[in-house]
């Protein structure tokens, strides 16, 4: 039995090469359970899911990476987001005849964006080019032209589970963890990748992460980090929807008052209900009206 809900980082002593394999089963069951997606939308939904827990894994500071798909074509929106916790979350919005596997007549005229949100400093957000019409190729070129660092991933999915495995050169300026020195082996990355490209879905999704590491680099010196947990968790709180709440403005929110009796707000990744009623909504406005000076006058 395979490693289940866990990322496995390991890195490559001699060469400037890290590695990532990540496997999704209880996080990814939860997202699919808020959702009765068509397979077609669940793949790209979950091939996403396991690229941006890969991708967020590299991040070197506290915060989220936000991966998000938009067109035109039947399959409107996609977005994952997974934090510096190892959190995971996700959702897919469609409509129409979704049967072609080919992203492309999937998504139309669209883009994919990926946001990097720290909790400290500047949201940064880029631009992927999905024309190649393949996830993981995108986020390779991307990778190249954006952080000029050489990527390579494997992705896959279904409907028990979602995997992926990444390799990533280093900077040249890094050096070896063991010997402190510069590599100089030239040859490695395409060495490495070339062994990497041998990977079946069987053995991703199936082996654990150290058989699987050693079945395919055996011949290189590899260190291997503990693992760690990824888990399903949505950040909605009732704070943050009383803050969208407070962007919609006082005369919109009475507006569904006076209509419903109370304001619903339905999270669409985790499906947790927040209301509020008359009570609740002058609360939240409270600061924002005007209050009458005192008469001074005799």
């Amino acid at each position: 039995m395979h490693d289940r809900d866990l990322l496995q980082r390991f890195l490559f002593e001699d060469l400037s090469i890290r590695g990532e394999v990540v496997h999704l089963n209880a996080a990814w069951q939860e997202v699919l359970r808020r959702n009765e997606y068509p397979e077609t939308i669940r793949d790209v939904l979950g091939e996403m899911a396991a690229a941006a827990v890969l991708l967020s894994s590299t991040l070197k500071f506290s915060g989220s990476l936000i991966m998000q798909i938009q067109g035109d074509g039947p399959l409107s929106m996609a977005v994952v987001e997974s934090t510096s916790d190892r959190t995971l979350r996700g959702l897919a919005q469609w409509q129409g005849d979704v049967s072609s596997p080919d992203l492309m007549d999937l998504i139309g005229k669209g883009t994919l964006a990926i946001t990097i949100d720290p909790e400290a400093g500047e949201r940064y957000q880029g631009i992927v080019d999905l024309s190649c019409g393949d996830i993981g190729q995108a986020l390779e070129d991307y990778m190249l032209r954006s952080q000029q660092l050489e990527t390579r991933l494997w992705l896959y999915t279904d409907d028990t589970q979602s995997a992926g495995m990444l390799l990533q050169k280093m900077p040249a300026n890094k050096k070896s963890v063991k010997s402190n020195l510069m590599s100089d082996d030239e040859d490695g990355w395409g060495r490495v990748t070339q062994l990497a490209a041998t990977i079946e879905q069987v053995e991703l999704t199936e082996l654990r992460f150290a058989e699987l590491i050693y079945r395919l680099f055996h011949e290189e010196d590899v260190r291997i980090f503990d693992v760690e947990p990824v888990s399903f968790r949505c950040t909605c709180t009732r704070d943050r929807v009383r803050g969208m709440l407070r962007m919609l403005g006082y005369d919109e929110v009475t507006s569904v008052l006076d209509a419903e009796a109370k304001v619903g707000v339905n999270c669409q990744f985790c499906n947790h209900y927040y209301e509020f009623d008359s009570v609740d909504v002058e609360a939240l406005f409270a600061t924002d009206m005007p209050t009458e000076m005192p008469d001074t006058k005799h």
